[in-house]
């Protein structure tokens, strides 16, 4: 685009995938967003990478590799597990949280990857727009504990992701760390 607007985005498809693919959200007011929902197949767009930005880098000695993210901050995850999937012998864990149930992007790609446990949950469950939702319920951070027990995810074989919304990551570091669990971050600013 002329216009020079930088965001930063995670890539959601895996090296070895002959495309890009973002997971993106429309922000309505947006200086970028609202650019991208008028592109038409075919248009150009000019993109900068910033190698060497991305924290997510995997850690194999680690047998469990638990990612808390909020809406789009699922993109990097999927890339890691599309890109190393069953092939490691490890175990994947998203938790993923959402204000609403439409907006999990890849529910039904990570349901079905055998190595991988997903949960979802909504911190609006009361709202029109998740009036058909059964799922879990509050904000993922509240429940990040509650999970790791629920699925005996301890600190000396557990590496801990999170990526989405800073006030998750900030809360999901302080509950977790002082635990002796292992936490990398990446924010969307």
């Amino acid at each position: 685009m002329k216009d020079g607007i930088k965001r930063p985005y995670s890539i959601a498809s895996a090296p070895h995938e002959g495309f890009l693919e973002f997971f993106i959200e429309l922000v309505p007011h947006g200086a970028l967003t609202p650019k991208l929902w008028e592109l038409k197949i075919g248009d150009t767009i000019e993109m900068l990478f910033n190698r060497g930005k991305g924290v997510f880098l995997f850690e194999p000695a680690l047998h469990n590799q638990v990612m808390v993210c909020t809406v789009t901050g699922v993109a990097p995850f999927v890339s890691m597990i599309r890109m190393l999937g069953g092939s490691t012998g490890h175990k994947f864990y998203v938790f993923q949280g959402a204000s609403y149930c439409d907006e999990f992007g890849y529910d039904t790609e990570l349901a079905n990857t055998k190595s991988v446990t997903y949960v979802s949950t909504v911190s609006r469950p009361q709202d029109s727009r998740n009036a058909a939702w059964q799922g879990e319920t509050k904000r993922v951070n509240e429940r990040i504990e509650e999970f790791l027990m629920r699925f005996k995810l301890l600190p000396e074989n557990t590496m801990i992701y999170a990526c989405g919304n800073s006030g998750m990551i900030k809360d999901v570091t302080q509950r977790l760390e002082p635990r002796g669990y292992r936490v990398r971050a990446e924010e969307f600013f």
